[in-house]
């Protein structure tokens, strides 16, 4: 179960700089050659997140593996906001954190499934 939340960290961080982290060092390149340089990164994403997925759903239920991603989405997201775009830390970070709190609450509130 570790190694799933090790490659979906992982995943995430691939992911995350796919998405956003052109729009730091990349703004004067041609958009097609950010795409393709996107593209790139999130091949690493996808090397990661697909295993992470099977491993998961050995001991997770679908929903129960989503809502770990979003978790550790929004984790990685905020430090990739402050520490790599340094974005201010904001309250709404807080509030959408009390949010996946509530979110992961109601998912895994009747346990694990018994595969």
């Amino acid at each position: 179960m570790l190694k799933t939340i090790i490659f979906l960290f992982f995943s995430n961080l691939f992911m995350t700089f796919a998405w956003y982290g052109h729009l730091k060092n990349l703004n004067n390149k041609p958009l097609m050659f950010v795409i393709v340089f996107s593209w790139c990164i999130a091949f690493f994403e996808y090397t990661l997140q697909v295993p992470a997925n099977r491993i998961g759903f050995q001991y997770y239920s679908l929903g129960q593996l989503k809502i770990i991603q979003e978790v550790i989405t929004m984790i990685v997201f905020a430090m990739f906001a402050v520490f790599y775009m340094k974005q201010p830390l904001r309250l709404n970070f807080l509030w959408a954190s009390i949010c996946l709190v509530g979110a992961v609450y109601f998912m895994f509130r009747d346990g694990l499934p018994h595969h």
